[in-house]
């Protein structure tokens, strides 16, 4: 993700070498999902989305893809 830390928004690149489900989803750092962005099949390909953390509050959260059995985490920092 891009910027990081990042205010208000934050842009994720990924990949997909083969047809897909694909979730991520943003979790605070209690483990709770605040927000899902992706939740659909994909085809192989470079995707970016981006995350409006506007009406989030200042601190760390966590990005987790979800694509088949491959599972990434990365920790974004939001500073107002």
């Amino acid at each position: 993700a891009y910027p990081n830390p990042f205010n208000p928004s934050t842009t994720i690149d990924f990949s997909i070498p083969a047809e897909s489900m694909v979730n991520i989803g943003i979790y605070d750092v209690s483990g709770r999902n605040i927000q899902t962005l992706v939740n659909d099949i994909y085809q192989p390909g470079y995707y970016n989305i981006s995350w409006d953390a506007a009406g989030y509050s200042s601190g760390v959260y966590f990005v987790k893809m979800v694509s088949g059995n491959f599972v990434d985490t990365q920790k974004l920092m939001l500073i107002k």
